[in-house]
């Protein structure tokens, strides 16, 4: 069985393909083909880098509208090519991030399931709009594939209703205003790896999940369940991430409507695309130029990241008392597992926990690797996400369930 998946996220798009032949799908298995799109660089300019068995190439994209279809045909030509005809693939698993409170486990897309993912645009605008465009476009050039859709929403379903209901008239829980929680399907996998990693049994410890990428999420997990988590209603709550201003006070939308006359598409726009990393330092969401603009002296991009790190250690801190205790913090996603200065930063300020970061380990480029030192009385661990694999092994265990 031949799985393509499509990983959209805020701003990149992420596809692999898998050929799974054996009844399990083991954490060692390696796609045939992966593909990235990184729309970070600038607003209009995107970079394409495409790699297989047979070879690997880049290509400068100018086009969000066919960019996708670009990514696509290098499955089929030039040094990447790995299949004789996109009819070859069996089934395509989709990340979509928001499913509401209908879907929590991945299921068969159908028009009725479409629908459900364009309502939710509201809820998700930086990331539902192109899990419709991936689909849509799979429907073109495979019409006859089945697709399936894997929520980020379904790991946060077992969140209890003391972290999940808003404190608004009751009313408004019960017509779907809630915590939904987000970046699910990293921090399941993450949780899991952990437990690998630790060789202990995932119900016996107690995690905190740092998600930190474009958008950034953290997740409290207790016996290998989510209990809290950051990102609540929409992707737009919790920590500062590169465009999202994460939590404000809820007054201030009401103010910048009324004293400045906003709509709620330019509220919108400001706080989805506008804030965050990008709005403070006026520089980039792209935490490697805050670094370059703090190095030539740019002091709005230095107070970006100390507002960054200031959130991120006081959300952490929510979480552990969520837990009520704490043995492992887990660093992922592109900032996390690559940023060393930023981990090293954040467990120094959370030593109080008994963290005790090994900074040789943290400075070696470390993956699926425990950084924490031999007296440290939390484990520190980073974990190289694996949503492809999680969205690839979700998808094809829908597909059997169907049959």
């Amino acid at each position: 069985m031949k799985i393509l998946v499509l990983n959209a996220g805020s701003s990149s798009q992420k596809s692999c393909l898998y050929s799974l032949e054996d009844s399990e799908l083991d954490i060692s298995t390696k796609p045939l083909w992966e593909a990235s799109i990184d729309w970070t660089v600038s607003q209009d300019d995107g970079i394409l880098e495409v790699e297989s068995d047979r070879g690997e190439r880049e290509i400068e994209l100018k086009d969000h509208n066919t960019a996708l279809a670009t990514m696509l045909n290098t499955l089929l030509e030039g040094e990447t090519k790995v299949l004789e005809s996109f009819d070859e693939i069996d089934v395509v698993g989709h990340r979509v991030v928001h499913g509401g409170a209908e879907y929590n486990q991945a299921t068969v897309i159908t028009a009725e399931v479409k629908q459900a993912i364009a309502d939710l645009i509201p809820l998700a605008p930086s990331h539902n709009p192109a899990h419709l465009e991936g689909i849509d476009a799979i429907e073109e050039i495979l019409p006859n594939v089945t697709q399936v859709a894997v929520f980020d929403t379904a790991f946060h379903t077992t969140i209890p209703q003391r972290a999940k209901v808003y404190p608004l008239p009751y009313k408004y829980y019960e017509k779907g205003i809630q915590r939904y929680g987000f970046h699910g399907i990293s921090h399941e996998y993450c949780a899991q790896r952990t437990a690998q990693i630790l060789q202990q049994p995932l119900e016996s410890l107690k995690i905190v999940t740092c998600h930190l990428g474009n958008g950034c999420s953290l997740a409290a997990i207790k016996e290998g369940v989510c209990i809290d988590t950051t990102m609540g209603f929409s992707p737009l709550e919790g920590l500062m991430m590169g465009t999202r201003c994460g939590s404000i006070d809820p007054q201030i939308p009401l103010y910048m409507i009324q004293e400045y006359g906003l709509s709620a598409d330019e509220l919108n726009q400001i706080f989805n695309k506008e804030s965050g990393l990008k709005g403070v330092s006026g520089v980039s969401a792209d935490l490697r130029a805050i670094k370059r603009a703090i190095a030539d002296g740019n002091t709005q991009a230095s107070l970006a990241l100390e507002i960054y790190l200031h959130r991120l250690k006081k959300e952490i801190s929510a979480m552990v008392a969520s837990l009520n205790g704490l043995d492992v913090l887990v660093f992922t996603a592109g900032v996390g597992e690559n940023q060393n200065e930023l981990r090293e930063k954040t467990c120094r300020a959370l030593s109080y926990l008994g963290l005790e970061l090994d900074c040789a380990k943290n400075n070696t480029k470390p993956v699926d690797e425990n950084i924490a030192t031999d007296n440290s009385k939390v484990q520190i661990l980073v974990i190289h996400t694996q949503e492809d694999w999680a969205i690839a092994k979700a998808a094809r265990a829908c597909i059997y369930s169907s049959m």
